[in-house]
């Protein structure tokens, strides 16, 4: 899946990067903790690695995807 996501965090000291893993954290009920960057994180385009139960993960990311489901 490939996520466009936006941040005002400057992209140095891993700001803008704390920014996309507390965005994501949030939208998805999830701890900060599940999230980590796994490729790019000096660069625009991002690997990130979410980690947990995947049901538990599931049950989080549903309604979400849910909604990118539904026509507009």
């Amino acid at each position: 899946m490939v996520l466009k996501i936006a941040v005002t965090e400057p992209p140095e000291d891993g700001k803008a990067n704390a920014a996309v893993i507390a965005l994501l954290a949030k939208a998805w009920g999830l701890p900060k903790s599940a999230f980590s960057v796994v490729a790019g994180a000096a660069d625009r385009r991002k690997i990130i690695h979410l980690q947990g139960d995947p049901a538990r993960l599931m049950q989080a990311l549903d309604p979400w995807l849910e909604d990118l489901r539904t026509p507009v």
